[in-house]
């Protein structure tokens, strides 16, 4: 069983099935923390 994590907020996204455990980092849709971020980039 494996995961995917936000990397700006670290919270748990979506679990996915695995052989291994493992975790994945990715941006959640809807984190407010992301948003900001991408608006800063800009």
């Amino acid at each position: 069983m494996g995961e995917i994590v936000c990397q700006t907020c670290e919270k748990t996204i979506e679990h996915f099935e695995a052989e291994k455990v493992s975790v994945l980092y990715g941006v959640c849709p809807g984190c407010h923390e992301c948003e900001e971020l991408k608006n800063e980039e800009r």
